[in-house]
């Protein structure tokens, strides 16, 4: 169980009036833009509950854009997001849905194409002083909060694959805090997201992509 410190409360140094709308909502964009294959070409917000409501006044929108850019909740450049992102070439829009009321009141889905073409979908929410956490990738439930060194693996789901997976961290001598798989349907993707003590090397990543029924693999370094 997680103990709860007054800076939870209080919320993380940042640029913007508010630790949901804006920290947050920051946070949940820089872990979806770890999760993309490459630079963002486009990229479509879809916003919900008081996200919706409250978005521009709250600078939620500049936050998404700055996460997404790999902006941290500190960076001034925040505030010149729509500026940045124009001048990066990226393509953006932001979609409110006020009819779904059955989501977290601090949730964004935030649909992504890189330059290659590839697209992700991740669904995250802000889950209060500062902290948020990715709820969906392409479909796929998943709690990920990004706190730790996270490896995040999409693979196919047939027997043995988590077991490779732990040889090749054992192999760098990682030490597992968490292990958690994840899957949709039966004998599809799955996704195993392992959240380490310590560095996680880029040899690390690079080995995991080797393994024959690995299809991603993703490194969430906050």
């Amino acid at each position: 169980m997680k103990e709860i410190s007054v800076f939870d409360v209080i919320g993380p140094n940042m640029i913007g009036p508010s630790s949901s709308h804006t920290a947050g909502a920051l946070r949940i964009a820089l872990m979806a833009s770890k999760m993309c294959q490459g630079p963002i070409k486009k990229v479509e917000f879809i916003l919900y509950g008081s996200f919706a409501r409250t978005y521009q006044g709250h600078g939620t929108d500049r936050a998404l854009l700055g996460g997404m850019m790999g902006f941290d909740t500190e960076d001034r450049r925040i505030r010149d997001s729509f500026r940045l992102a124009e001048e990066a070439g990226i393509e953006y829009k932001f979609t409110l849905n006020t009819t779904d009321q059955d989501v977290h009141p601090n949730t964004v889905e935030i649909i992504a194409e890189d330059v290659n073409g590839h697209v992700t979908d991740v669904v995250g929410e802000s889950i209060g002083g500062g902290n948020a956490r990715l709820r969906r990738i392409d479909g796929v439930y998943v709690d990920i909060a990004g706190e730790l060194e996270t490896v995040v693996v999409r693979q196919q789901d047939i027997p043995g694959v988590i077991a490779h997976i732990t040889q090749v961290l054992y192999e760098h001598r990682i030490n597992i805090a968490y292990l958690n798989a994840y899957r949709e349907n039966k004998h599809e993707h799955a996704y195993s997201v392992i959240e380490a003590d310590g560095d996680i090397p880029d040899a690390l990543i690079e080995q995991l992509r080797k393994i024959p029924a690995v299809e991603q693999v993703n490194l969430i370094r906050l």
